[in-house]
């Protein structure tokens, strides 16, 4: 069974274009590649009420796993877990965790032995009740997991380099002990000398005749230009990771086949 997975994105920054988000890229990435399902990616203002319509929606497409970015530092426009508190009736409440960690990192950027927190620092130490913290080994706001109904949700913070971090150290397993026996693979090749509307019912005849495997074009330059080429990218699930392989080989030298010699082909690397 698929583990259906959603990304909810929070952050002003993003909405009006000044930072891309790259958080969801590499998300989507690591998690297809664990064998989970994502299905949807959300962006949101950093606004209690935006947040949370966004979590009742989320709630209402009963997804396995969500996870959040963002939010999570010690400003005033840092309101996922206040948003969290509000949409699930969940108290902030100071988590004797969280507390250790937030102290913990403060007492190495500071050099002091026992650092006096600020209601600043202290506020990222406040997690709506039943939520646990989970350990920030390059910032100082602990991410946060907690569950509502029967959905997960891992609220990790919007800095690139902590998001990642956390999720390597904490987050991967996870998701592949709740993905089960499920394993992805994907390949791509590069063809140029013909159309995208000729490569089109090719396309769809592998997919009818492959078993799992889901086959897109991507244009790298408009249909017709010259030295136009195009991209396929050939992806499969399966219970095997030599299956899934497989699949996706099989459909490959379908394509080829049915191309003829008039395509040039050549690999393609995802980066």
């Amino acid at each position: 069974m698929a583990c259906r997975v959603e990304l909810l994105c929070i952050g002003n920054e993003i909405l009006i274009g000044k930072t891309l988000n790259t958080n969801a890229h590499w998300l989507c990435q690591k998690v297809t590649g664990l064998g989970a399902d994502v299905r949807r990616v959300t962006v949101v203002e950093d606004d209690v009420e935006a947040i949370g319509s966004a979590l009742h929606e989320i709630l209402g497409r009963r997804p396995e796993l969500v996870l959040t970015t963002g939010g999570l530092g010690p400003t005033f426009d840092d309101k996922t877990l206040q948003a969290f508190s509000k949409a699930f009736n969940r108290p902030l409440r100071l988590n004797r965790h969280a507390l250790k960690l937030v102290r913990s990192r403060y007492r190495r950027i500071l050099g002091v032995k026992n650092p006096i927190l600020s209601p600043p620092q202290l506020k990222m130490a406040k997690l709506p009740s039943g939520a646990k913290a989970i350990s920030n080994p390059v910032g100082t706001a602990p991410a946060v997991t907690l569950v509502e109904g029967k959905v997960k949700f891992i609220i990790l913070p919007g800095v690139p380099e902590e998001l990642q971090s956390i999720f390597k150290r904490s987050v991967s397993a996870e998701i592949r002990k709740m993905v089960g026996r499920r394993f992805f693979y994907e390949a791509s090749y590069l063809i140029s000398g013909i159309l995208e509307s000729q490569v089109a019912p090719i396309i769809d005849q592998v997919m009818d005749r492959s078993m799992n495997v889901y086959v897109k074009s991507h244009v790298r330059v408009g249909e017709g230009r010259k030295c136009s080429s195009i991209e396929l990218h050939f992806s499969s699930r399966a219970g095997y990771s030599r299956r899934a392989k497989y699949n996706v080989l099989r459909a490959i030298e379908m394509t080829t086949e049915l191309l003829g010699e008039l395509v040039f082909t050549r690999p393609c690397s995802r980066d």
